[in-house]
């Protein structure tokens, strides 16, 4: 890659390196300068721009970074991989459970060069649906294909994999000891039920039994739980102790006695018949993080815990005074998460330039466009598809049959496009980040279009509308609105738009280059139907 200052008269189609204000507006970095752009410049007195130049057998930063995501975790389930995005691509769980990281090869894709990144949650980290869990990150704006395919060599198998909770249940015993409140007894009950719940574990039986091993020995052996959990009435002190003197004397077996990890030091791990029994430390009855939840959730998520395990738990295993102590399921206060993004597909216009044809009923391929046209957002990661029609009967509802879409009606669809974003705008769940607004009417915008979108929405980075772009830097649609626009969309009217709206966004606003030119393409007449068809022959 080509790197550094040039006349501005030659730095047509490169990159710009550093973002350059201008009285109108400013020309963002990143960008690949168009001869509108020389002009802007020119008219600003700038006559020399740093930009970059790919060399022959470099792949820009955005195929880059996706190539390289794409080993990490190739059909794995729980993983979703988002669009690249300025050299960026994260990768999200879809579901709740045990991250699993196979740090040789991270450490191995990191070495092979240092213009490409991956970082990752630690193994073995707690995560969320929607947490963010690893991040493809290219520095500079190419990398040579060969350092890139060295990179993905590296990786032999799946570097990430997510182990959801298998639910389950657990016996749940507790022992008394002589002059212990029955509030001290149901507040630790209670503060472990609330974390087994959390992990998608029944309970089936609650026993409490006094502090002896007669007693504990029996209830052991009774229990009916997939894990047995004791809850002691006094802190286990040596392998010797009642508790894991009754895992043994239940016909189980101690697997290790206390543990690395501060507080939950006196937990003990024992197995009967491949059941595992826990020897909770007193501290789980606070809700703060402690080392009883990192046995547990691995327990309930199917990750095997033994011996040395428990003893690898050192490093990190100091807690009483980490940041995220307090909330011990939360998601990594550091990482966003996975914006939840619904689309509003505005399909509600009369089609009077057709000519009495409708042109979303016109045939793409072997279905109308309108059902193309929402085939292709739900194929994006995105939560809910809404299609705005005029009425939920007649051709256009028969041609979404059959694709789970929420249908809204507008029957004020004459007053213009505003009254379809209002409708649409009513339907939004009250936990949605972001709406992408789209029209129904143009057959080149595909998942990619969209999923490019979300990956450029970053509200903590400024960035709050995305918008689609041609390669040339033509806006198009669709458009990306994040949260801080509802109330404007929901107030829109007249037949506009969102024009000023985005007119008026300013460095909240970023246009996002999409895959050819299909964010300009829409088909309104009879004319434009027969040349882009035309043009579709061709290509064949």
């Amino acid at each position: 890659m080509r790197f550094g200052p040039v006349p501005r008269i030659e730095a047509g189609g490169a990159i710009l390196v550093h973002s350059i204000g201008l009285a109108d507006g400013r020309l963002r970095k990143g960008r690949v300068l168009t001869s509108a752009d020389l002009a802007a410049l020119a008219a600003a007195g700038v006559d020399e721009v740093i930009v970059a130049r790919l060399d022959p057998g470099d792949l820009g930063e955005d195929a880059a970074a996706a190539a390289v995501a794409a080993t990490l975790a190739p059909d794995a389930p729980g993983l979703s991989v988002q669009a690249p995005f300025t050299g960026r691509v994260n990768l999200y769980a879809e579901t709740a459970g045990i991250l699993r990281v196979d740090a040789a090869a991270v450490a191995r894709l990191n070495g092979v060069d240092e213009a490409i990144t991956l970082a990752t949650l630690p193994d073995l980290a707690r995560v969320q649906a929607r947490d963010m869990v690893a991040t493809v990150k290219i520095l500079p704006y190419a990398v040579p294909a060969t350092s890139v395919a060295a990179a993905r060599a590296t990786v032999a198998g799946p570097v990430l994999a997510i182990h959801p909770p298998l639910g389950g249940d657990a016996t749940l015993i507790a022992t008394r000891i002589a002059g212990m409140k029955d509030s001290v007894v149901d507040k630790g009950l209670a503060a472990v039920r609330t974390r087994l719940a959390a992990l998608g574990v029944a309970v089936v039986e609650e026993v409490v039994v006094p502090h002896a091993l007669a007693p504990l020995t029996q209830a052991v052996r009774g229990a009916r739980g997939g894990m047995v959990l004791i809850l002691g009435g006094s802190a286990t002190q040596d392998r010797g102790d009642i508790g894991p003197a009754a895992v043994g004397a239940s016909g189980g077996r101690l697997v290790r006695f206390g543990m690395p990890v501060d507080p939950g030091n006196l937990l003990f791990l024992g197995d009967l018949a491949g059941r595992a029994v826990v020897g909770l430390p007193g501290c789980v009855r606070s809700p703060a993080l402690n080392g009883a939840d990192w046995v547990l959730e691995r327990l309930a998520c199917g990750v095997p815990v033994g011996a040395a395990d428990i003893a690898a738990m050192g490093v990190g295993g100091l807690l009483k005074e980490i940041p995220t102590r307090p909330q011990p399921r939360g998601a990594p206060a550091s990482l966003p998460g996975r914006p939840v993004v619904e689309v509003l597909l505005l399909a509600a216009g009369s089609a009077r330039r057709m000519r009495g044809t409708d042109k979303l009923m016109e045939r793409v391929g072997d279905e109308p466009l309108l059902r193309r046209a929402a085939r292709a957002a739900q194929g994006a990661q995105v939560a809910r598809v809404h299609v705005v029609l005029d009425r939920t009967d007649g051709a256009r509802a028969g041609a979404l049959a059959g694709l789970g879409l929420g249908i809204v009606a507008n029957p004020q669809a004459g007053e213009g496009m505003a009254s379809s974003i209002r409708a649409g705008m009513a339907r939004l769940g009250p936990a949605t980040d972001a709406v992408i607004l789209g029209f129904a009417d143009m057959p080149e915008v595909g998942p990619g279009h969209y999923d490019r979108l979300i990956a450029a929405f970053s509200p903590e980075d400024g960035r709050e509308i995305a918008r689609a772009v041609t390669q040339a830097g033509l806006p198009g649609h669709p458009v990306l609105f994040g949260r801080r626009y509802f109330e404007n969309l929901a107030a829109l009217t007249g037949d506009r738009g969102a024009r000023e709206i985005v007119a008026e966004a300013g460095e909240r606003l970023v246009d996002v280059p999409t895959e050819g030119e299909g964010a300009v393409i829409d088909l309104d007449t009879p004319e434009a139907w027969a040349a882009w068809r035309a043009a579709q022959a061709a290509t064949v």
